[in-house]
């Protein structure tokens, strides 16, 4: 009787285990499918899911017999969308100055906020994230990241920057006795050694992507001026790109962008001092710009703009620059130096880029395999494609007619797994 149970657990796991381990498929049924490849929404389109992984795109799906039915009436179904600029460990200004974060928020605070951040940033529609520096809570984004890919809290797939660097002297916070030793937000160098030190000390600690700043204002009320010189730029990036590392770099001057060009980097943020030559040369080289038009409306709202026009001279000139770089033919990233604004909102940053003469679907696009490609991320993410991450929204309407569609989301999938869903 025993040798005979034996056979039978051996003739009956199998079939068990298969079971337990094969994932239910997901047929989802939308209006039409936005893939994030052509720019067009295909109505009658299906997805269907097995794993975490998308198996098969187009009308008329062979359906598994085991497979479970979403219906998604009326919505669209798209790639996940993907922010291009964050601050995950920062809050609105308007409610905490970005000196107050950095010197008085306890990092046990400031990481809570964080995982509160990721999950309004997942729940927006928005299941991947590339976080530009923790200003000032050190390398805690690598713990957030980590907790997010093991399931310990909800939030998007994170590629993070820790600590960012800066010239010595340069960034903040400031205004207190020279000479006292103040806590910054970000890693101070000064040299090649050091910002090759610092490069490699933060690759390290986790970071997927170094972030510098090529200038910055030496004191409250000055300009932007240049920090780090060329040399100590192109050492960071090869010191970066050796070890697999892109490298993303704040400009908001021209010198700084030209600078940031020379060297080769992969994006560059803001860019407000753009010109056409420095447009003309991303291009050639196709360093991508995201150009965080969200950053300087919010700042101006918080300085008491109410949206009217003329908008102030900080959004007119964002505007200008993101218009001109588009005329040159400049990879666009989209992003929205969101932690500025509120986690959540990120949207704002897609219905300016519209608002600012970019087609809806060109929008759309840039959100998701064109952050994805320049993000290095289009092996696994960006379309609705097979063999890809099922990381699929549902927003309500077409997006590609009302870019404002973005605002409403039916579902959120990531990696196969409904987190979030809406009738």
């Amino acid at each position: 009787m025993r040798r005979m149970m034996m056979i039978m657990a051996l003739v009956l796991a199998p079939a068990a285990v298969r079971a337990a381990i094969e994932p239910i498929p997901f047929l989802l049924k939308p209006a039409g499918v936005f893939d994030g490849i052509d720019g067009k929404v295909h109505p009658g389109w299906e997805v269907l899911v097995t794993g975490d992984r998308i198996l098969a795109v187009g009308p008329g799906l062979p359906v598994p017999a085991n497979a479970k039915t979403i219906d998604l009436p009326g919505a669209t179904l798209m790639p996940g969308m993907i922010e291009g600029h964050g601050h995950l460990f920062l809050h609105p200004y308007d409610e905490a100055s970005w000196d107050d974060q950095v010197l008085h928020e306890p990092l046990a605070m400031r990481t809570a906020r964080a995982v509160a951040n990721a999950k309004a940033t997942l729940l927006a529609g928005f299941t991947s994230e590339r976080d530009l520096g923790t200003e000032g809570a050190g390398f805690a984004d690598v713990g957030l990241k980590a907790a997010i890919d093991r399931g310990i809290v909800p939030g998007p797939r994170l590629s993070v920057s820790t600590r960012a660097i800066v010239a010595l002297g340069a960034y903040g916070p400031k205004g207190f006795e020279p000479g006292v030793a103040i806590p910054q937000g970000a890693e101070e160098v000064s040299g090649t050694d050091q910002i090759v030190n610092a490069v490699r000390r933060q690759i390290g600690g986790g970071a997927d992507w170094i972030k510098l700043y090529a200038d910055y204002r030496w004191r409250a009320g000055e300009d932007s001026r240049p920090t780090l010189s060329l040399d100590e730029m192109k050492a960071a990036v090869s010191a970066a790109h050796d070890a697999g590392r892109p490298v993303a770099v704040h400009a908001a001057t021209a010198e700084g962008m030209r600078r940031a060009v020379a060297a080769g980097v992969d994006t560059i943020e803001h860019g407000y001092g753009g010109t056409p030559e420095i447009f003309a040369a991303m291009a050639a080289k196709r360093i991508a710009l995201c150009s965080t038009l969200a950053a300087s409306d919010a700042t101006s709202r918080y300085r008491g703009w109410n949206g009217s026009e003329p908008a102030p001279q900080a959004v007119q000139l964002n505007r200008k620059s993101f218009q001109m770089a588009m005329k040159a033919g400049v990879p666009i990233c989209m992003g929205g130096d969101v932690g500025v604004f509120s986690h959540g909102q990120n949207a704002r940053e897609i219905e300016l880029m519209a608002a600012a003469g970019m087609s809806p679907a060109t929008v759309l696009i840039a959100a998701t395999s064109g952050n994805a490609r320049w993000l290095h991320l289009s092996d696994r993410l960006g379309s609705v494609k097979p063999g890809l991450l099922a990381d699929l929204i549902a927003v309500e309407g077409d997006p590609t007619a009302d870019i404002r569609a973005v605002r409403f989301v039916r579902m959120v999938m990531k990696g196969g797994v409904v987190v979030s869903a809406s009738n």
